[in-house]
Parts: structure tokens; C-alpha cells; sequence
């Protein structure tokens, strides 16, 4: 067995979660493999204690400090499996930036991920919450994942069926919650591009940014890269972990009883109803670029929770827990974070 790597006491998790709040874990360690992490996860000091497994730290709001052990994904490498005239399977390490598994692949010259360009976080958290934007989701293109077992350390390779994916959901959120580890993710891309360019501002975009009739994978990708950037802040210099809701499915009956009420509300037909933009509903509800000293409501997109800095995560909860009341009271509607709340 690999020898375990260095398990260090109370580190700040500043650099680790992209709202920038200083919170310490009591243990934490970094693998680089899943025999680091079998080794890791055999320490009787991490066993008996609560674990917390950290990718990008970009859907997480630490509201206290971590009274565990957080165990740091850097299991790296990105490498196609196999070809043919058709697809291409990319295996990708589960500690690799997702963003960085987007640029790759095009780099590959396939097709499939691009509309999730600059989604941040890791490949390992993309499947958790089955990662979407723009029309496109991981399960459009995911074909399996190597994950382990934390109770045994044996890997197991989940088919895209037993992921159980749905929206912004798969297993590992529900039943096995915890349960698992994920190692590495395999895609089936596109040899020949199928390009989704019908969802959000993409088309006009890519208009506005002088490309014509026959856009590229790549081309798709930039025109996501512009939209995002221009709606969303950069972590960097703002906190923020990107949506903090997620966005409502409510049935065709109360869409057409809000739609009698509210002309111009928003709705995309899905199975069993209708999604409805929680940004909007927000909005309308006055939030959209309201402060609260270090931390608030972004100016520019209504669905971004901010950190100023120096805002406390239970500044921020409070915050999103004042949103989901008021948004319930005037649609009846029950908003519901994206971000995960520690």
C-alpha cells in the first residue's frame, strides 16, 4: 500500500473555496491517487471523523469552521482511450479543472462539451450534480466513472444509468451521498461537431463577434466563455461560487395562473412541466444588485450570491434563506440552492 500522504491540522480553507471565507479544517490532506487515497482514508484519524471531499471548491458555502478532515482532489490526466470515425473517449483525472477538460478536448478537435466551457470546478464534482449550462449537460455526453468506495477503498466503474442523473442531481447527492469518491471520468465526444447554438444569447453572440454561417466547436465555446463573463464575476475578484439557485420546474397549471399574472414571465417546457429562470423570479423580487455590507446580490446577474470581503458564509446563508421566503411569497414558488451549505 502507498504510504499516506502528510495529514496537516488547522489549515484555512481561503484558497480552497471561491467565496474566499476563512474557515479552517481540523485535518487536511491532498492525493494525487487513488492508492494515496486508500492509504488516507485507512488512517484511523480519518476514519473516525467526518470527511469532506474538495475539488475547485466552487459549489460550497462554509457557514463554520470544519470540524473533519477535508481530503483534497489532485488526482491528475487527461488522454484519449480510444477512436473511431465517429467519437472519441477522453478519460479525464477526476482533480483536473473541468474548464481545462473543455479546452483539451477542443484542442482534440471534438465535440460535445463545449457549451460548458468555463464552468468552474473539477472534473470529479462535474458528475455529482450532473454539471449544465447553455442547453447542454454532462450526461449529453458521459459514458462512465471510476469511483471508490470510502467503507472498502475497492473502485467501482458507474455506467451513466447508474449515476442515476437528473437535474443538477445524480446518486452521488442522493442514496450513495458520501459514500464515494470519484477518481477519474470517461466522455464520448463528437468527431463531427453537433452544435447547440438554439439556447440563451449563443447565436446572437456569435453574430455580434463577426462569426457566420458554419461556427466551430471552438467558436461556441468563445461565444459561452463571452456571455459568462460578461454576467458572471470572476471568483477572483469577487467571492461568489457562480448560481446559488437552482432553477425551478413548477407544473403547466401554475405557469399558466403566474403567466395570467405575470406577462412577461420567463418558462422552457420540460418533462412533467415547466423551468422557470430563478433569476427572474428574483429579480422581481428586488434583489438583483442589492448589498449588505461585505456581501450581497450581484449587480449584473440576480442568481450570484457575492462576497464583498470579508462576509461571514452565515452572513451569505441568511442572505439566500431571506431570497427563497421572498420569492415564495409573491410566486409561490420554492427556490432551492445549487451550492452546497456547510
Amino acid at each position: 500500500m502507498a504510504s499516506a500522504p502528510l495529514l496537516e491540522q488547522n489549515v484555512s480553507l481561503r484558497p480552497y473555496n471561491t467565496f474566499g471565507l476563512d474557515v479552517k479544517a481540523r485535518l487536511f490532506a491532498r492525493f494525487t491517487s487513488p492508492d494515496e487515497l486508500r492509504a488516507l482514508l485507512a488512517m484511523p484519524e480519518v476514519q473516525q471523523t467526518e470527511k469532506l471531499v474538495l475539488g475547485g471548491g466552487s459549489n460550497l458555502l462554509f457557514t463554520q469552521d470544519f470540524d473533519g478532515v477535508v481530503l483534497k482532489n489532485e488526482i491528475r490526466g487527461l488522454e484519449i482511450l480510444s477512436q473511431d470515425e465517429d467519437s472519441a473517449l477522453v478519460r479525464a483525472g477526476a482533480g483536473e479543472s473541468w474548464h481545462g477538460l473543455v479546452q483539451y478536448t477542443l484542442d482534440q478537435e471534438l465535440s460535445g462539451i463545449e457549451n460548458l466551457s468555463l464552468i468552474p470546478g473539477t472534473v470529479g464534482a462535474a458528475p455529482l450534480q450532473n454539471i449544465g449550462a447553455y442547453g447542454a449537460e454532462l450526461k449529453d455526453t458521459f459514458e462512465q466513472l471510476e469511483a471508490l468506495e470510502v467503507h472498502t477503498g475497492q473502485l467501482r466503474t458507474f455506467s451513466r444509468e447508474e449515476c442515476g442523473f437528473g437535474y443538477r442531481e445524480s446518486v452521488f447527492k442522493g442514496p450513495l451521498k458520501n459514500q464515494y469518491i470519484v477518481t477519474s471520468v470517461v466522455l464520448r465526444l463528437h468527431r463531427q461537431a453537433r452544435l447547440n447554438v438554439s439556447y440563451g444569447a449563443i447565436q446572437t453572440t456569435l453574430e455580434d463577434l463577426g462569426i457566420g454561417g458554419e461556427p466551430t466547436p471552438r467558436d461556441v465555446s468563445e461565444a459561452v466563455m463571452h456571455i459568462r463573463r460578461s454576467k458572471l464575476p470572476d471568483p477572483a475578484q469577487i467571492g461568489n461560487a457562480g448560481s446559488f439557485f437552482k432553477n425551478p420546474e413548477i407544473s403547466q397549471q401554475k405557469f399558466d395562473e403566474l403567466k395570467a399574472r405575470y406577462a412577461d414571465l420567463p418558462g422552457y417546457p420540460v418533462p412533467g412541466g415547466v423551468k422557470v429562470p430563478a433569476a427572474w423570479l428574483i429579480e422581481q423580487c428586488g434583489w438583483k444588485g442589492q448589498r449588505r455590507g461585505a456581501h450581497g446580490v450581484h449587480d449584473r446577474q440576480a442568481l450570484v450570491l457575492v462576497n464583498h470581503g470579508g462576509a461571514q458564509g452565515s452572513d451569505i446563508r441568511d442572505l439566500a434563506q431571506e431570497i427563497i421566503a421572498s420569492v415564495r411569497e409573491k410566486f409561490g414558488i420554492e427556490l432551492h440552492p445549487e451550492v452546497n451549505i456547510l
